[in-house]
C-alpha cells in the first residue's frame, strides 16, 4: 500500500510538472519573424527597402546641398524653428526621383547603442516629416551615426546642441 501511494504521488507529480510547462508555454508569445524588423518600420508599416550601395559617406553624395536640422536634449520631435528647412527639402524632394540619405547625430553623452537608437529616431522623423508633405517613399534612406562625426568636438553644451542633429546626403 505503502509503495502504492508513493508510485502515485511520483505520477501526480510528473503530470503536474507536465502541465505547468505546458501551461507555461501557451502564455509565452512567439514572435514571428514578418521579414521586417522593428527598425524598418514607421508606426507600424514597413519601410521601403535599403539600398546598401548608397552610403551616406560616399563621394557621389552631396552633404552641402540643404542644412543640417537640429534637436533638443534627448529628443527626436522636430523644431517648429526647422520646418522651413525641410519644407525646402520636401519640396526639393515632390516628384523627384533623386535618392536622399538622412544621417541622424547625438552628442557624446549616453552609451553607444542608445546613441545610435536616438540617432535612427531623429532620422525617422526628418523623413516622416518628408513623407507627410509628398516626398516619395522610396526615395529616401535613414542611417545612423549616434554620437559619432561630431561637427563640434567640445564636451560642453553648446558643442551638444550642435552635435544633436540630422543632415541630408543627395546621390549625385
Amino acid at each position: 500500500m505503502k509503495r502504492t501511494l508513493l508510485l502515485l504521488s511520483r505520477i501526480a507529480l510528473c503530470l503536474a510538472l507536465v502541465f505547468t510547462l505546458d501551461a507555461c508555454a501557451l502564455f509565452k508569445k512567439k514572435k514571428q519573424y514578418t521579414g521586417v524588423s522593428d527598425e524598418d518600420m514607421i508606426h507600424g508599416v514597413p519601410m521601403s527597402d535599403r539600398d546598401e550601395s548608397v552610403t551616406f559617406m560616399g563621394s557621389n553624395v552631396d552633404r552641402q546641398r540643404f542644412p543640417a536640422v537640429h534637436f533638443g536634449f534627448d529628443s527626436y520631435a522636430v523644431r517648429s524653428e526647422d520646418r522651413p528647412k525641410l519644407d525646402v527639402v520636401a519640396e526639393y524632394m515632390r516628384g523627384s526621383a533623386t535618392q536622399l540619405v538622412i544621417a541622424g547625430f547625438t552628442d557624446e553623452r549616453g552609451t553607444a547603442e542608445y546613441n545610435r537608437g536616438l540617432g535612427e529616431r531623429r532620422a525617422q522623423a526628418v523623413r516622416n516629416y518628408l513623407l507627410q508633405r509628398g516626398a516619395d517613399d522610396d526615395n529616401i534612406q535613414t542611417v545612423s551615426y549616434g554620437a559619432e562625426m561630431p561637427v563640434d568636438p567640445a564636451s560642453n553644451e553648446a558643442a551638444w546642441a550642435r552635435n544633436r542633429r540630422a543632415e541630408f546626403g543627395i546621390l549625385k
